[in-house]
């Protein structure tokens, strides 16, 4: 029976009690005159079911977008699996909407992924296994003699709200200073956040200065961080000099590369999602593509100064020119 698909007693429309054995894995093809019910067999009942039993295994969040399909009027319908149909005409015009989002296959597939997915390190190409604390002391110790570095706890990421409750806590426990989106705080002035917007917030646990005497302080700054971030931490480099440029270390006893030491966050859904600042390309958020700008579209003459006529002007009004370019990583 699981190569055929058995329909019993097909009354939609103008079918009258019809019953049909088609064989699966084939291309059928419904012929007949005008009026004959092959749309009705076809759509309205074979389709129809499909798509019912798809919905139903869905969440009650998912059907409320996909609306509510009724049972064909038919006795038995057997061998037919779960089928998906989208009107191409769909009124959400969210250009990260697609066929996965829309279904929530997309959410099973994030799932999955996070679940059963075991990580590579891009250099090595080698799983990426948790890392020890004495691991991440032995590396910001082979740092150069002298570095000044930061010990932060990434105790928020991309989340939304003030956070008073969060800055309350920090002061009762004691710590001074945290940085917020890049910029550095202190926990003795009013801070005020935009509970709409996105923030990144790291407690500054230590300042040290990198040399052979701190390795008892620094394990406890670690365990401290780690403890705070729940197994994440950040080390922040501080430039010797203005030209010097460095970029932080992040350190997890999550993941950890064995050999070049890259290390990443314990992969979980949001990763695996185009929607999620965490999850989206860098390049172009998610979209698939960027807007920029075209020099050979608004430029007439690039020896040429702004008052000399370099624009290139469209009903008397100079006008800039953008086109949509499919990102690089697509």
């Amino acid at each position: 029976m699981e190569d055929k698909i058995i329909i019993k007693g097909a009354r939609e429309n103008n079918l009258k009690e019809v019953n049909l054995t088609i064989p699966r894995n084939k291309l059928v093809v419904f012929t007949g005159v005008s009026g004959s019910g092959k749309s009705t067999m076809a759509f309205d009942t074979i389709f129809a079911e499909g798509q019912r039993r798809y919905i139903e295994s869905l969440s009650s969040y998912a059907r409320m977008f996909l609306g509510q399909s009724q049972k064909p009027d038919c006795d038995v319908i057997e061998g037919l699996s779960p089928s998906i149909s989208i009107d191409q005409k769909t009124t959400n015009h969210n250009p990260r909407s697609t066929v996965g989002t829309i279904t929530e296959i997309y959410d099973y597939f994030r799932l999955l992924f996070s679940r059963v997915g075991v990580p590579y390190c891009p250099n090595c190409n080698k799983p990426i296994e948790r890392q020890s604390i004495d691991q991440i002391v032995d590396k910001v110790m082979s740092y150069e003699q002298g570095r000044k570095i930061l010990i932060l706890a990434p105790v928020v990421r991309a989340q939304k709200g003030a956070q008073q409750k969060l800055f309350e806590s920090l002061r009762r426990s004691g710590y001074g200073r945290v940085i917020i989106d890049g910029n550095q705080y202190t926990l003795d002035e009013e801070i005020t956040l935009d509970k709409n917007i996105r923030h990144n917030i790291s407690v500054v646990v230590d300042r040290l200065v990198v040399n052979d005497e701190i390795v008892s302080r620094l394990t406890e700054s670690l365990e401290t961080s780690l403890k705070l971030a729940e197994g994440l931490t950040i080390v922040e480099k501080l430039p010797l000099n203005d030209g010097e440029e460095l970029e932080d270390e992040t350190f997890s006893t999550n993941f950890a590369c064995p050999d070049c030491g890259y290390t990443m966050e314990e992969i979980t859904p949001r990763i695996f999602s185009f929607n999620n600042p965490y999850g989206a390309c860098e390049e172009c958020s998610g979209l698939g593509y960027t807007m920029d700008i075209d020099e050979s579209l608004i430029l007439q003459n690039a020896h040429l100064s702004i008052n000399q006529g370099a624009l290139k002007h469209r009903h008397g009004r100079d006008c800039i020119y953008v086109f949509e370019k499919t990102c690089s990583f697509v």
